[in-house]
Formats: structure tokens, sequence, C-alpha cells
């Protein structure tokens, strides 16, 4: 099986022992969680889960850049939340980034997540 490391500075740093991404065979593109780490300061965005929000699909769309691929490429994204009676917001912001059709989603509720970060997004998308 073909397994190629996708890394860009254009989004944040591993906090772990992952990669930003996995590009395999027939141009699947799996992508890490991001949460709303700022790249050039390496903070959490500040703001309510809105603004995190957004930071995670700018993210998201740097590692997808990176690979000449948009969010429009994306088939599949897994959103955790730690509050689930922020779903709304997250939703508001969320559909300014991915237009119909829209990937297949699931969203989530988690008891916390790395850094205190409010909302994290994960992605599969296709070349």
């Amino acid at each position: 099986m073909k397994k190629e490391v996708i890394s860009t500075d254009k989004a944040p740093a591993a906090v772990g022992p992952y990669s930003q991404a996995i590009r395999t065979a027939g141009d699947m593109l799996f992508l890490s969680g991001q949460v709303p780490l700022d790249p050039s300061t390496g903070k959490l965005a500040q703001g309510d889960i809105g603004e995190q929000a957004a930071q995670c699909c700018k993210n998201l769309a740097a590692v997808l850049e990176s690979q000449g691929l948009s969010l429009n490429n994306v088939v599949k994204t897994t959103v955790f939340i730690t509050d689930i009676s922020n779903f709304a917001r997250v939703n508001e912001v969320y559909k300014q980034y991915f237009k119909a059709p829209c990937p297949a989603r699931s969203c989530v509720e988690v008891s916390a997540l790395p850094l205190g970060a409010q909302v994290e997004i994960e992605a599969i998308a296709v070349a």
C-alpha cells in the first residue's frame, strides 16, 4: 500500500505522534483532526466556539491546499465538540466552509479535547 505523509507549515504542527495527513493509493487523503490552533502563533484561536470552528476549517483548508485540493474535495468529516448545546453555532460556521453538495458528517460530544479546545474537525478527501 502506498502511504505518503503530508505536512505543511500553513497549518499547526502535530502536537503528538501523528501526521497532519496521509495520502493513500487511489488519491484518498485522510486528514488528522484539526484543533483551532493558529499556525502563526501556535496558540488556540480566541473567542467562542464559532471562532474556534472557523480556525479548524482554515487549518483543514491549509493542509488540502498544500496538495492542490480544497474543501470541495472533502467527502467525510467528523466534528468533535465539548458541549452539544453548541451544535447550532458550529453548524453556522461549518456551512460557510463546506458548500453543497456537503460532505457526509458525524458530530459527537466528547468530554475534552487537546489543549482545551472546544471543537476539533477531521476529514477525508479525494483528489
